[in-house]
């Protein structure tokens, strides 16, 4: 059950305050190590709110950076150094049920992707929740070109399938991003593929009124 402490952290970290998150963590050490309703930490929650400056200020105010944070946040310092004690942490599940390369994928931190790929990371390692996305998915939704083709090199599947049936090309083709579609088709994503709702890459892209990506998809005349 969360305290009123601790929902007022998670509120002064939503609403992008550092003078309330400094106070509150002053008054009480052990708000670093609190967990959301959805069960994440306040460094996590503020990556996932796209404020990484309360991040920061969560780390310099003591939060002691696990694995997940790490990778979320682009450390990659601190990556290695955990990597280093405790290999197992490679493909280590976080509370809400990401890996540490999912998590950099979603988040864009190519340094700390590549360093976990480096270091024998799974590349298709698929979510233990309810979205079973593997990183080229959290690459996606992230809309993150560069990262997505350091996954397809490690040996990315692009053609995996998360929950409700979408596959990578969808959530490039949904995003607009016509190099990423490019990039997709060139690693031998099938266009043709539809989700649960019977809708395939071309139709997203149709109902978002992405123009170029249609094309793209249309294949040559």
């Amino acid at each position: 059950m969360t305290t009123e402490a601790e929902k007022e952290l998670f509120l002064a970290i939503r609403a992008n305050d550092a003078g309330a998150v400094r106070e509150l963590v002053g008054q009480d050490r052990a708000l670093l190590t609190a967990l959301s309703p959805m069960g994440v930490s306040p460094v996590l929650f503020a990556a996932y709110y796209h404020h990484p400056e309360m991040a920061r200020v969560l780390v310099q105010e003591g939060a002691a950076l696990n694995i997940f944070e790490a990778a979320a946040i682009g450390e990659p310092g601190r990556v290695r150094e955990l990597l280093d004690a405790d290999s197992a942490l490679l493909n280590a599940v976080s509370h809400d049920g990401f890996s540490p390369l999912g998590l950099a994928s979603f988040f864009g931190q190519e340094e700390v992707a590549a360093l976990l790929l480096t270091r024998g990371a799974d590349a298709n390692t698929v979510s233990q929740n309810a979205m079973r996305v593997q990183p080229l998915h959290s690459a996606m939704g992230g809309n993150h070109t560069h990262l997505a083709r350091k996954l397809l090199e490690a040996g990315a599947d692009v053609n995996a399938v998360q929950n409700g049936g979408f596959t990578p090309l969808m959530g490039a083709a949904q995003n607009g991003n016509a190099e990423l579609v490019r990039l997709l088709l060139l690693h031998g994503a099938v266009p043709g593929t539809v989700n649960e709702d019977g809708l395939s890459a071309a139709d997203l892209a149709q109902e978002e009124s992405h123009g170029e990506v249609q094309i793209l998809l249309a294949g040559p005349p």
